[in-house]
């Protein structure tokens, strides 16, 4: 079933367009957002029992095979039905090229393509800047084609170099307490992690190696956590409240993580408030340790290729709602301090998500998370 936001049908060039879930009919899962950080090709084809339709869809491939490339276009066809020759486009279908099907028509109505097939381009920030129906008078194929073939690399997409908007701020935690954090990690371990996935209507942790790989280790220690509380409040709650105008008043998750670069350490791309269990979040701190190693650095696909990384003791502040990822450590073990700020607001929502969390995982109970506790 897609899960798709309200358009009306009526998408202009510039507009963002709705997200969507769906599978392809190689059972893949197709977040839309996820996309993001590359050109998108939606082609809209309805049934491929329809000659129109195969005809395009061949012209396409035919002309633009080099375009549909992973880290730069990625092409979807929309069906309106499961295809007799399922096993064909399944055999060329693959990171850069997969097809929707969409029976209930959910999908096509957000897009204004019920019953009129047309092919949708959007750019790295998932906004329409081509839309050509397939009665278009100079060819629908030809059009898109030319179109396709024209595209910048996604560095270039915006004709000037952008720059995500995540806050650096050096020198939060001290050096001594960055070796410390280190060596009890070497002591204790960490833990497999996994990342929070709505399933069946409800979330729940899912280990997927494919997706991300790191161990954490959770600080339960009470003197240990009220001194990092004590530096992020008066060493990054500052510079927070005056360059992203948000005064955070809760903080999840007191947790040293492991980027192992002998295990494969990375997270793919992502955001982190998605999840009925996450939406309370508003800013990720992801607070360096060390810097002896390589790789592992942030990267913000909406915003090009370019990667940031906070220095050893220093944090990186970005919000929660932003498309993200965590290249492949190379070399090494980055160790990293990786907590939510939050507001008041957030901490409700939190408590009434409760509801939504699977059997087994972890309810969230108020109180413990607050920055300020001898305020409340």
């Amino acid at each position: 079933m897609a899960q798709t936001a309200v358009s009306g049908g009526v998408i202009a060039l510039g507009d963002p367009v709705p997200w969507f879930s769906g599978r392809t009919i190689t059972g893949a899962q197709i977040d839309l957002h996820v996309d993001a950080g590359r050109w998108v090709v939606l082609c809209f084809l309805g049934s491929l029992a329809a000659p129109p339709s195969m005809a395009e869809l061949a012209s396409i491939l035919n002309e633009c095979a080099a375009v549909f490339r992973e880290d730069h276009c990625v092409f979807y066809g929309v069906l309106s039905e499961m295809p007799t020759d399922a096993g064909i486009l399944a055999s060329i279908s693959g990171p850069a090229m997969g097809y929707i099907v969409d029976e209930t028509g959910e999908i096509a109505r957000a897009y204004g393509a019920e019953g009129s097939r047309r092919t949708f381009v959007l750019d790295p920030m998932l906004r329409a800047v081509a839309n050509i129906a397939f009665d278009h008078a100079d060819g629908h194929a030809a059009v898109l084609t030319g179109f396709l073939n024209h595209l910048p690399e996604v560095d270039g997409s915006a004709g000037v170099p952008l720059t995500a908007p995540v806050l650096i701020v050096p020198r939060v935690f001290d050096f001594d307490l960055c070796d410390a954090l280190i060596d009890l990690y070497k002591r204790q371990g960490g833990e497999d992690s996994g990342f929070l996935l709505d399933q069946n209507g409800k979330t729940a942790t899912v280990v997927n190696h494919a997706l991300k790989r790191r161990q954490d280790l959770v600080l339960v220690d009470p003197q240990t956590r009220a001194i990092l509380r004590d530096q992020i409040v008066r060493r990054l709650l500052p510079p927070i409240e005056r360059f992203f105008q948000f005064k955070p008043t809760r903080m999840d998750r007191y947790m040293v993580s492991c980027y192992d670069a002998d295990l494969g350490g990375h997270f793919y791309r992502h955001r982190d408030n998605l999840n009925a269990g996450a939406r309370h979040r508003r800013f990720a701190v992801s607070l360096n340790l060390n810097s002896d190693y390589e790789g592992c650095d942030l990267r913000c696909a909406e915003f090009g290729r370019q990667t940031y990384r906070a220095p050893a003791g220093g944090a990186i502040v970005f919000s929660c709602g932003m498309l993200h990822e965590v290249t492949p450590v190379t070399r090494g073990q980055r160790y990293a301090f990786v907590p939510f700020l939050y507001g008041e607001e957030d901490a409700a929502v939190r408590e009434a998500m409760n509801a939504q969390l699977q059997s087994g995982e972890t309810h969230y109970v108020g109180g413990l998370d607050r920055l300020f506790p001898d305020a409340a």
